[in-house]
């Protein structure tokens, strides 16, 4: 891949309302967190620019409205991603056993080639409260990431901006290493292409 050619990665976080989608993505991007909670209406994105391993790369993280449960945001939102995080609030079970659901929709809705190898990233998020406020055990957190093929699994705060940068740097180079495997793959498939088409030319009947 040339180094010349400005990577774009394309990361959709997903999980219930409220559990501070927003907030993580303006911490991550801006250093900022606001105490007041304003729900995403339909969609959002924000952009950051990283340096992995020496190759610029820009991160477009992607914002659901997650009172809009499971009903479709059309294909064109999930299609072409790279990573998908899924978040939940440790205050909240609720929203950590919706996890594998917004997993699940996401699935379906991007039509992934290949489900097992897809990335996927899990946040708990708002670790900040008192430890009696904590519903939602890191035990449990983790043994549900391992049913899932050990996915990997951060403890955030975005208010006070704990684990954000190692969090998104993991999402990155996930996301990094799917683009280049779905560019690798494209590239094999047109080579089969032209093969093909050469063969089909050379007919000596």
């Amino acid at each position: 891949m040339s180094s010349r050619k400005k990577t774009l990665l394309k990361v959709i976080i997903l999980g219930d309302s409220g559990v501070g989608k927003t907030s993580l993505m303006q911490q991550f991007v801006n250093g900022k967190f606001s105490q007041q909670y304003k729900a995403t209406i339909g969609a959002d994105f924000l952009m950051k620019e990283l340096v992995l391993d020496d190759k610029t790369v820009t991160m477009q993280l992607w914002d659901t409205a997650g009172q809009e449960r499971f009903q479709s945001l059309g294909v064109a939102f999930y299609r072409g991603a790279d990573c998908c995080v899924l978040v939940y609030d440790v205050t909240n079970p609720k929203s950590f056993e919706n996890v594998s659901l917004w997993r699940d929709e996401f699935l379906v809705q991007a039509n992934v080639k290949n489900p097992e190898n897809f990335p996927f990233v899990v946040i708990g998020n708002k670790i900040d409260v008192d430890e009696s406020k904590k519903l939602v055990s890191l035990k449990k957190a983790q043994q549900f990431c391992a049913n899932l093929g050990n996915l990997p699994l951060f403890q955030t705060s975005a208010k006070e901006a704990v684990n954000i940068d190692q969090a998104f740097d993991v999402i990155a180079r996930n996301a990094l290493q799917q683009e280049e495997n779905d560019e690798f793959q494209d590239e094999f498939n047109d080579a089969i292409n032209i093969n093909l088409e050469s063969e089909n030319q050379g007919c000596a009947c």
